[in-house]
């Protein structure tokens, strides 16, 4: 009992130090709060609340707010107040009934998120082309305001402006500034109005922290491919809650095991230390989860380029990674540590998942696994209690061996959330998606990175070191040429470093990381770089505080003139 006052105390700290950090949060809108009281509606009824049921249909309403100023001296380039629109494109929803188990106020809030944040992206193109057009007007810089803060929210910079009479817009520079300026826009948007209802301490993460517990697991860490495809992963093909999941994206799914080993030691310490989020001696496990991806529009090309779109390769090299983990736990601290071990697979043309059901001892079958587009067939004409039942059922006859109960449980709650993704692709992309391979905005490098949770918005290269993490940056660098350099444009690389706050000088070496890691790509990629095919953003954020990142420097700087 003491201890559960313990972890009772911890969270009335953490909330405490929410409400008191430097950066003011705005109150909940009546429309959220009146939705989130529906929350308890569903609760009551028996059907599980997903991350975003609070804040179903008033996504797309989120009132204006002024932009959040960074501290003084901290916001490197100049940015007008944040715009979020309330208006989005309609998607071409798709004709018939939903699967009972689907959650269609979910999807229509996540739906809008989607557009309001990939069109800030999207609109850049085309605003840009129509710059092209106007910039030998005599009264250019006035109408490319006007253009720029109809559709993209914001001013341009004057520099780059104010030359076009001169020579040629530098169209290079101004595409990375604003995929830039959409980056920090969408950070900022996401942390101030918490627009996926998941933030750390939110009741959506409360009730899947308890739900995870109850089913005997301490903490779920997921490790899904880096490829943009899958960086939606989280929030919305598996509809969790993102505070309450530990992600680490690899290239391949391919995550480093004494980085993992590390972070399981530090996990098992705060329940020794803590009681957090249960006491160490409570009878649970810490479960590693690998994502690897495949397609199902065109599997030779189209899965995951790690594993030279091979299905099976990625299934078995993602298994073997865990199973690595699992053996390096064993063998330095006890035969019985505390660690199971998920795989999953996921098709980036639809977001149907398939589960690779383990059993009690942890037998993974690579040929064995349920679908849950099986599954959205099997019980698409059932009530949801008997749909329910059903999966339940569908996932023990799956399993490769006895499975835990616990185990059963909690996949059967990931294939019943999955089942809205199904239906989500369905409704707004006609069942796929149109982009069938990259098409990703811009590569993310570094540690960080909780605000992004869109497909095909941000390809991940998650790492300390250049050096060490080559691989995956070079995977994202080849595909950015495609994307961009074969169109004249640049590869914008936003860099990120999280740190703790409470630790003395955190910040200053964080942003050193960043530094050292910018001149590292810049030696690595010298020749885009040169040709302004490649600039980078720098960002850091404190990961105790609900901030958004802030902007430490960037490749794109303008000459103020004067002097000698």
């Amino acid at each position: 009992m003491r201890a559960f006052s313990k972890v009772l105390r911890q969270r009335e700290l953490a909330q405490a130090a929410r409400q008191g950090a430097s950066r003011p949060r705005q109150r909940r809108n009546p429309a959220a709060e009146a939705l989130r009281s529906s929350v308890a509606e569903i609760r009551a009824s028996g059907r599980p609340a997903t991350p975003v049921d609070a804040a179903a249909s008033a996504s797309a309403a989120v009132p204006s707010r002024p932009a959040a100023s960074a501290p003084a001296g901290r916001r490197v380039r100049p940015v007008a107040a944040q715009v979020i629109r309330t208006q989005v494109r309609s998607g071409a929803a798709v004709a018939g009934a939903l699967h009972p188990l689907s959650n269609p106020a979910a999807n229509t809030a996540l739906r809008a998120y989607e557009e309001r944040t990939m069109g800030a992206f999207d609109r850049i193109v085309p605003v840009l082309k129509r710059l092209s057009a106007l910039q030998h007007e005599p009264d250019f810089v006035a109408q490319a305001q006007r253009l720029a803060r109809a559709e993209l929210g914001y001013d341009l910079p004057l520099p780059i402006l104010e030359t076009a009479w001169t020579s040629q817009l530098d169209m290079r520079t101004l595409y990375a500034w604003c995929v830039f300026e959409a980056y920090e826009q969408t950070s900022i948007g996401f942390f101030e109005a918490d627009p996926l209802g998941a933030e750390a301490g939110s009741p959506e993460a409360e009730v899947f922290e308890a739900f995870l517990l109850d089913c005997g697991f301490h903490l779920l860490d997921v490790t899904p491919c880096a490829d943009g495809r899958l960086a939606h992963a989280i929030a919305y093909a598996l509809r969790l809650p993102f505070s309450a999941v530990r992600r680490r994206p690899h290239a391949g799914a391919m995550f480093d095991v004494e980085n993992t080993v590390d972070r399981w030691v530090k996990t098992e310490h705060r329940r020794y230390r803590e009681a957090i989020p249960n006491p160490a001696h409570a009878d649970t496990r810490y479960l590693k989860t690998v994502v690897y991806h495949f397609s199902s529009v065109d599997p030779c090309h189209e899965g995951c380029a790690a594993h030279g779109s091979d299905d099976k390769a990625a299934a078995a090299q993602g298994l073997q990674r865990l199973q690595d983990f699992q053996q390096a736990v064993e063998n330095s601290f006890c035969c019985g540590a505390s660690v199971d071990l998920l795989l999953i697979g996921m098709d980036t043309d639809t977001d149907a998942i398939r589960v690779h059901v383990p059993g009690r001892e942890g037998q993974t079958d690579l040929g064995r696994w349920l679908d849950a587009r099986q599954v959205y067939e099997a019980t698409r004409q059932l009530s949801p209690e008997a749909g329910r039942e059903q999966i339940e059922q569908l996932v023990l006859q799956a399993a490769a061996a006895s499975p835990d109960p616990g185990m059963v449980r909690l996949i059967a709650r990931l294939i019943e959330h999955n089942l809205s993704q199904i239906d989500y692709v369905l409704q707004y992309h006609g069942g796929h998606y149109a982009d069938a391979g990259h098409a990703e905005r811009f590569i993310g490098v570094g540690i960080g990175f909780k605000e992004i949770h869109l497909r095909n918005l941000t390809y991940f290269a998650h790492m300390d070191t250049v050096e060490e993490g080559a691989p995956d940056l070079d995977v994202g660098v080849k595909i950015f040429k495609g994307l961009n350099v074969s169109r004249g444009l640049p590869i914008p690389v936003v860099l990120r470093f999280d740190y703790h706050g409470a630790v003395p000088g955190a910040r200053e070496r964080a942003v050193r990381h960043c530094e050292r890691v910018k001149s590292a790509i810049e030696s690595r990629y010298a020749d885009l770089c040169g040709q302004g095919l490649l600039h980078t953003l720098l960002t850091v954020r404190d990961r105790d505080r609900p901030v958004p990142a802030e902007t430490v420097s960037s490749s794109i700087t303008f000459n103020t003139g004067g002097g000698h």
